[in-house]
């Protein structure tokens, strides 16, 4: 069974929030600083390091 990355990662993030219950101030630095990271000068390093 192939599930899109996209989908699996909205399930897991609405569970997370479901179960976790975050702050949403959290949820948005989390996401903001993940965006900002992937077009920083970093991205190559956390790329190789995640592979």
């Amino acid at each position: 069974m192939d599930v899109p990355l996209w989908l699996a990662l909205i399930v897991v993030g609405w569970l997370g929030v479901k179960l976790v219950r975050p702050p949403w101030w959290l949820i948005a630095v989390l996401l903001l600083g993940g965006v900002l990271l992937a077009d920083s000068v970093l991205a190559p390093v956390i790329d190789t390091a995640v592979k």
